[in-house]
Order: structure tokens, then sequence, then C-alpha cells
């Protein structure tokens, strides 16, 4: 027979330890608790919590007064973690353990009888559902925010031509209005991208309990109607095992986070004194421990800087499940760590970018002057002598030329005269000088999604009728 002092002591005794002789060790009680990162959880917890114990009730499985006290007991640990009171132990692992330990010191057996027909599987998979929806949920107007940041910087230099790059090299005139544009669109990518996946983790997987499900009479549907949910998850095992909500959370954040890092690329080099293309607001930038001179832009460079860390979370998760048979194994603990992560480094990037745009100071001389550097019309003078009749590919050639000839003379194509021109095609006519100005290669492209100033307004306007 076994020796009764082996087993735990009361004061230490776990959910699960009448099945053991002996407790566990202090180094695998840290080496496993959950309950240092996943106490954010709480509210969740809590409102789960609730919703099961009004099921269990409605159906007869607790007592009616049993549920009362469960109400009371809950509605007196929020008060007490809401006021830094609540002692979260680390003997008791989790967010969960740690609230069904209070709740039964509170209410006695009916804390002890919430627990029925549910597992900790199911309870922290519908715990981190309710979190990613709420979180979802704060994401969705940050992103708007930024947008409508992007949007009234982008109506303020509507107008304002810079050089639009393809390989880092001058292509062609656009405006700086239509470049932030562009990620006003991709953000609006990351919006339907959250969006979709909240559709997708909206789904209840209480009443799966540990896999199998649970002999008493349930009602999920009930739960699921409680809680918020579109629906329930239909299969017991899929529902306590996968974490592809959160795999596809992540994505979604590494996504929206790699739009801001090359949103960030950008900003660094334009205020760079070798480009010189715009200046940040002082508080968004440091100076140098020894150059007095310095200022870094070091917010945009962070954010660079997290987006790789926000990868390795996606890929961790990826390589977290790529391995597990059904149905729940304990490396699934594993996925809240990075998913916090993920949102918080989110979260705070999208409102410190909300802030910081309106703080962008442009410098049109410099852009002016780099717009005069490349040749940006080069192919509004392709496009000319196509519109004279020329097959494009001979204008493409001519104008080649007429390039290879600038640089050589250290000049623009339009410092170049009309006779020197007209070496390089006898279709060259008086009329090309209007073609060769920036304003006028801007107003050129007066379609829609183009980069004339009047569609870069409409553009604006139809996007914040979107928003």
């Amino acid at each position: 027979m076994t020796d009764p002092q082996s087993f735990p002591s009361p004061e230490v005794q776990t959910a699960w330890s009448g099945r053991f002789a002996e407790p566990v060790s202090d180094l695998v009680k840290r080496y496993t608790a959950s309950v240092f990162f996943d106490q954010r959880m709480w509210r969740q917890d809590i409102r789960g919590s609730l919703a099961h114990a009004r099921m269990l009730a409605r159906q007869g499985i607790i007592a009616a007064a049993d549920l009362a006290a469960i109400e009371r007991g809950m509605a007196t640990i929020v008060g007490e973690i809401e006021g830094g009171t609540f002692n979260w132990n680390l003997d008791d692992e989790d967010v969960h353990l740690n609230i069904e330990k209070r709740l039964t010191a509170l209410v006695g057996d009916a804390g002890k009888r919430l627990h029925t027909g549910r597992s900790r599987n199911d309870q922290v998979a519908t715990d981190i559902r309710l979190w990613l929806r709420d979180t979802i949920d704060v994401i969705d107007p940050l992103l708007r925010n930024l947008q409508e940041a992007l949007l009234t910087a982008a109506e303020t230099q509507a107008d304002t031509p810079m050089p639009g790059f393809t390989h880092l090299q001058v292509a062609q005139p656009v405006t700086f209005g239509h470049h932030l544009l562009a990620y006003v669109e991709m953000l609006g990518r990351d919006r339907g991208r959250f969006a979709d996946c909240r559709v997708r983790l909206n789904r209840l997987p209480l009443g799966a309990a540990a896999l199998a499900g649970t002999t008493f009479p349930i009602d999920r549907e009930f739960v699921a109607r409680e809680l918020g949910f579109d629906g329930i998850c239909e299969n017991s095992l899929d529902a306590v095992s996968d974490r592809d909500f959160a795999i596809e959370f992540c994505s979604a954040g590494a996504l929206a986070m790699t739009h801001l890092s090359r949103f960030s690329e950008e900003l660094i080099l334009w205020m760079s004194p070798r480009v010189g293309f715009i200046d940040l607001a002082d508080r968004f930038c440091t100076g140098s421990s020894i150059m007095p001179q310095k200022k870094n832009p070091d917010v945009p460079e962070l954010a660079r800087g997290k987006t790789g860390r926000v990868f390795g979370h996606l890929m961790g998760l990826l390589t977290l499940m790529k391995g597990q048979p059904l149905a729940y194994n304990k490396d699934n603990q594993e996925d809240k760590e990075p998913l916090f992560d993920t949102a918080d480094t989110l979260v705070d990037s999208l409102r410190i970018f909300a802030d910081m745009v309106p703080g962008i100071r442009v410098k049109p001389e410099a852009m002016a002057a780099a717009l005069r550097q490349g040749h940006a019309t080069a192919t509004d003078l392709a496009d000319y002598l196509v519109k004279k009749g020329l097959p494009f590919r001979d204008a493409h050639e001519a104008v080649a030329r007429a390039v290879r000839a600038c640089e050589d003379k250290a000049c623009d194509l339009a410092d170049l005269p009309l006779a020197e021109l007209r070496a390089f095609s006898a279709l060259i006519g008086e009329d090309v000088f209007a073609v060769l100005t920036v304003a006028g290669s801007l107003a050129a492209r007066d379609h829609v999604g183009g980069t004339a100033p009047s569609q870069v307004r409409a553009a604006i306007d139809r996007a914040r009728k979107h928003l």
C-alpha cells in the first residue's frame, strides 16, 4: 500500500494531483506553468466560465443556487483582479486553475461544480478564441486610424511631385499623395485579412471537453449565443487540438507588419540627408551619445526590426503544430507567448504610426531636384512618339539613345534643343516640351489608379467613403 504521506498535502494539491504519488518539483512547476503570461486572458476565462455555468444551470446539471454562488464569486474575483489584489499562484499553473481555486475558496462546492462537462482543453481553446476576437476588434480601428492619417497627408500632398522608383532607380514622376495612397490600399487588405480571420475563429470549442465530448446533456448552441460565437466547432478532436486560427492571426499580423516595415524603410531612406525628401517630428527620433548632429529615425527602424520578430512568431507557431497528432498536446501551451507578442507589437506599432504620419514634413524642393536627375519623363517621350505613329519598340530605342546623349551632356531630356531631339526621330515637334515637363507627365496619367492629382483626390474621396 502506498504511504499516504507521499501524496501532496491539501495546501498544494492541483486539480489532478490525486493520480500522483509525489508532488511536482519546483523546477517542473516553473517549466510547465503559464500563469504569468496567460493571466491576460482572465476576462475571457471568466466570461466563458459564466456562460458555461448558466448553461449547466439551464440544463439542470447544477442547481440555481450554485449558479448564483458562482456569479457572486466571479464578481468578487473581477474586483480583485482589477484592483490588483488577486494572488496569482505558480502552484496553480495557469489562469484557469488560479481563478477556479479562488472561486472555490469564495463559494465552496459550487466552485468545484463549475468544471462539470468541460476540460481545460476546450476551456483554453475557447479563451484564446475570445481573446483573439477581442484583439481583432482593437486592431481594426487602429488600422483604420492609420489609413485616415495617410489619407489626410495624401490630400495635402496630392500635387507634390516626387520620383517614383523601380529598383531604387528614378522611374517616372508620381505625386507624394499617390505614393501614400499605396499604403492605404495595403492596410485595407490587412483589415480584410483580420476580418476573415475573425469569421473563421468565431466558433465555440467549449463542449468538446478533453477530446471526445461529454456525457452530460449540455447545450453548446446556448453557450455559443451567450458568448457571441457564430456557431460551434463541429468535431471535438479538432476543437481542442488545432491552432490554425492563431497561425492565421499571426500570418495577418506578419503581413501588416510587412507593410509597416516597407513604409519604415522608405521613411528612413527619405530622411537621410543624401535624399532629404522628408523630416520626422523630433518626438519620433533620438540623438547620438557621441555625435551631436545626429537625428536618428528610431521609430521606423524599430518597426523594421520588430517585423522580424513577428515573422519568427509565425514560423514558431507553424513549427509548433506541424508534428502534433490528435488531440490536445502540452506543446500547445507554447502558442500563447508568440500570439500575445504579435498582437502587442502590431497594436503598439499601429498606434505610433498613426501619430507619426501627421508629423511628416515634406521637402518638395528635394523631390523636384531628384526628378531632374533620373530622366523621369523618358517614358512620356516614348509614348509621345507612339501617338505620332511610331511602333513602341522603335520609340523605346529612339528615347534610349536620347537618354544616352543626355548622360554624355549631363543634362535632362527637356534641356536638349529641338534640333537635337529631332535627330532621334523626325516625328518630334515643338509640342514635345509640354510632354517632357513633370506636370505634364503627372496630368497625362488621368485614369482610375493613375497618379494625376485629380485622380489622387478622387481616390482619396473613394477611400474615405469605404472607411
